[in-house]
């Protein structure tokens, strides 16, 4: 987990670009699966909506009252998810928020769907789950 925020915090500043997956423009689907993938966890696809059901389908769906460092918050309705970001702790987020604003580190905004946090499994933390879904 702190490898995948010392790699997203390491793009702060860098600008946004929708569909952007660096190393100099990003948007907030390409900048988590580049952090986490900096840290060996495959997360998903270069989508929210993907990179959520990804990882509740492991199982590591958390709810927002038990959201920890490195968590993932997703955004938006219905099943889809039109934004994430990686939280840091103490309320704050680091995110690519959208078009003029580049990569940052922030507030929590606007309302994360209480249903939609999941944890991203450490190194070497491998399920069931994974061993019968991944590709060997």
């Amino acid at each position: 987990v702190e490898t995948a925020i010392w790699f997203a915090s390491q793009q702060l500043g860098e600008r946004y670009e929708l569909g952007g997956a660096g190393p100099d423009a990003w948007d907030c689907s390409g900048l988590t699966r580049a952090a986490y993938g900096a840290a060996g966890i495959g997360i998903g696809t270069h989508s929210a909506t993907n990179q959520y059901y990804t990882l509740a389908g492991r199982g590591k769906a958390v709810s927002l009252g038990n959201v920890q460092r490195g968590d993932l918050l997703f955004w938006g309705s219905g099943g889809d998810y039109y934004h994430v970001a990686i939280y840091l702790g103490g309320g704050r987020i680091l995110e690519a928020p959208r078009e003029g604003v580049p990569v940052r580190e922030y507030f929590i905004w606007g309302s994360p769907s209480a249903a939609a946090v999941a944890r991203p499994s450490p190194p070497g933390a491998i399920s069931d789950f994974d061993l019968a879904c991944s590709p060997q």
